[in-house]
C-alpha cells in the first residue's frame, strides 16, 4: 500500500467534492490531508539524504560455533537519526531498531554458525519511517560479506584414560608411528638432510641415527578423508575428526592430508607449517567424495582412514593397503577393530597392531613422544 499516494488522492478528491457541492468545509480536510501526505514524504526524503551504513568484520575466517563481532554504524551528516530499523543477516531476522536524534549509531553483533562452509551474506540497511508511518525509505550500505566457516578441532581422547596435560597410551602410540617410519632407524650417514636425523636420541646422549623409510614409503602420517556419508552430520564429523587429527599430528611431526580428487595431498609440516591451507580446504570439502586408490595402495607407513559412513567394516580399499599401522576413524560408537582413540563423535578402530620401530645401533631406543 502506498499510504501517501493514497492521502494525496483522498485529499485532492475532497477538494474536488467541496467544489462540486459548494461544502467550504471539505475544503479544509483536503488541503489538510495534501499537505500532511507531502511533508511526510518530504520528510523521509531530507532525513535519510545523508545517512550512511557501514559494516566492519573483526574476521572473515572463523571455526564452527566461534564467537564473531561484527560491527554495524549508522551515521547522519546533517540531522539525528530518524525513526526506524536496521536490517542485516547477522541479526538472524530480528531488526534493530535506530535511536532517534542521534548523529552517529553503533549496533554490535555477535554472531556464531554452527556448520562449516563459506557463507555469503548480503549488506545491511535501514528502514526509515516518518512518525506517523505514512512513508518509508530503505538504505543499504557496504556489500557482501564472504565468510569461511572452518571444521572445529576437537581433543583426541584414549578411551578410559582420563585427560590431563599428557595424551594416553594409544595417542602417544600414535605420534610415535607418525614421527618415525615403522621400519625404524639406522646409524647417521653423512649427506643426509637433518629433518632424517633422530633428535630425540641425540638429546639423550645416544649415538646420531637417522629415520630408515621403507621403499615407497613416506615420512609423513597419511590421513585420507571419505566424503561418502548417508546424513550431512556425519560428514561434517567426519571433518571435524579429520582436522583434529591433522592438527595432533601437525603438532608434532606433521602429516599429509588427502582430500577426494586429490593425486598428492597436503602436507601439513611440524609446528603447524601449512595447517592454515589444509584447514580451508577442509571446510569446503562437498559430499559424495572418495580418496585415490593408488594412494592407499601404495602406503607403507601410518594410514588413517576418515570416513561419513557409519561403517563395522573395513573398506577394502583400506584392508588390501600396505600400510604397516591402519586406521579407521567412523562417525558413531561403531567400529571394524580394537577402539585406539576417539574425537569429535568419531571412533578411531586400528587394523592389525602397529609395529615398533627396531633401533638399528646401540642407543638409539624410542620413547613415546609428548
Amino acid at each position: 500500500m502506498n499510504r501517501p499516494r493514497d492521502t494525496l488522492l483522498v485529499g485532492g478528491a475532497l477538494i474536488l467534492t467541496a467544489g462540486l457541492f459548494d461544502a467550504p468545509a471539505l475544503y479544509v480536510a483536503g488541503v489538510a490531508l495534501i499537505v500532511l501526505g507531502t511533508a511526510c514524504v518530504a520528510w523521509v526524503r531530507a532525513a535519510t539524504q545523508d545517512v550512511t551504513v557501514e559494516r566492519r568484520l573483526t574476521r572473515t575466517r572463523v571455526m564452527e560455533d566461534e564467537p564473531l563481532d561484527v560491527d554495524v554504524v549508522v551515521h547522519s551528516a546533517t540531522i539525528g537519526l530518524p525513526a526506524g530499523d536496521l536490517t542485516d543477516p547477522f541479526l538472524d531476522g530480528r531488526p534493530a531498531p535506530l535511536r532517534v536524534g542521534r548523529r552517529t549509531q553503533r549496533i554490535r553483533i555477535r554472531a556464531s554458525f554452527a556448520r562449516r562452509g563459506r557463507r555469503r551474506l548480503g549488506a545491511p540497511s535501514i528502514t526509515v519511517r516518518d512518525p506517523l508511518g505514512m512513508t518509508e525509505r530503505t538504505i543499504t550500505g557496504g556489500g557482501a560479506a564472504d565468510i569461511l566457516v572452518l571444521p572445529r578441532i576437537e581433543p583426541l581422547t584414549d578411551p578410559g584414560h582420563v585427560r590431563g596435560d599428557r595424551p594416553g597410551p594409544w595417542l602417544r602410540t600414535l605420534a610415535l608411528a607418525a614421527d618415525v617410519d615403522l621400519d625404524g632407524l639406522r646409524p647417521y650417514r653423512p649427506g643426509s638432510p637433518a629433518s632424517r636425523i633422530y633428535w630425540p636420541g641425540v638429546a639423550r646422549g645416544g649415538e646420531l641415527s637417522e629415520r630408515r623409510l621403507s621403499s615407497g614409503s613416506d615420512e609423513r602420517a597419511l590421513v585420507l578423508l571419505d566424503a561418502r556419508a548417508a546424513r550431512a552430520a556425519d560428514l561434517d564429523a567426519a571433518v571435524r575428526a579429520a582436522a583434529s587429527i591433522c592438527r595432533f599430528l601437525g603438532e608434532r611431526a606433521g602429516c599429509r592430508l588427502v582430500l577426494p580428487g586429490m593425486r598428492r595431498g597436503l602436507e601439513v609440516g611440524p609446528s603447524l607449517r601449512g595447517w592454515d591451507a589444509a584447514h580451508t580446504q577442509l571446510a569446503l570439502v562437498e559430499p559424495g567424495g572418495r580418496p585415490s586408490a593408488s594412494l592407499v595402495a601404495q602406503r607403507r607407513g601410518l594410514l588413517i582412514w576418515v570416513t561419513g559412513e557409519r561403517l563395522t567394516h573395513a573398506p577394502q580399499g583400506l584392508v588390501r593397503s600396505g600400510a604397516g599401522t591402519r586406521i579407521l576413524v567412523t562417525p558413531g560408537a561403531g567400529g571394524a577393530g580394537r577402539t585406539v582413540f576417539t574425537v569429535s563423535g568419531c571412533t578411531a578402530s586400528i587394523l592389525g597392531g602397529p609395529r615398533q620401530p627396531r633401533a638399528a645401533a646401540a642407543g638409539t631406543s624410542r620413547e613415546p613422544a609428548r
